[in-house]
């Protein structure tokens, strides 16, 4: 199954480029891509437009989301990781409280439109 999700960045283009480059396979930290794996996401991807990101992930039957941030809460290095994450990020307008990441619903389907 495949998730979308968005989240904005600060509109600063040097933080925008500090946060594509923490992003960087030689630079995102082990443990961060470990417990992303562990979760049961077989792929993950993030674009970005301006200072919106849109984050894709494809996920396998084990996927839990709320196991998933029971299990970042209790990881010390995911928490810190996220800390950060936090200097580059704002929530978008219509975010809960607390809410980084938003879910994003299809409005559009071609493969339900037939031949």
């Amino acid at each position: 199954m495949r998730l979308y999700f968005a989240l904005d960045l600060r509109d600063d283009e040097a933080a925008i480029r500090e946060y594509e480059q923490w992003h960087q396979p030689d630079r995102i930290w082990p443990e961060i891509v470990a417990s992303i794996r562990a979760a049961g996401i077989d792929d993950m991807e993030i674009f970005r437009t301006g200072n919106r990101l849109v984050m894709a992930m494809e996920v396998g039957p084990a996927f839990d989301p709320v196991a998933k941030a029971a299990a970042d809460a209790a990881d010390p290095r995911v928490h810190a990781w996220e800390q950060m994450m936090e200097h580059f990020q704002q929530a978008l307008p219509w975010a809960s409280a607390g809410q980084k990441w938003v879910p994003m619903a299809r409005i559009f389907s071609l493969r339900q439109c037939g031949d």
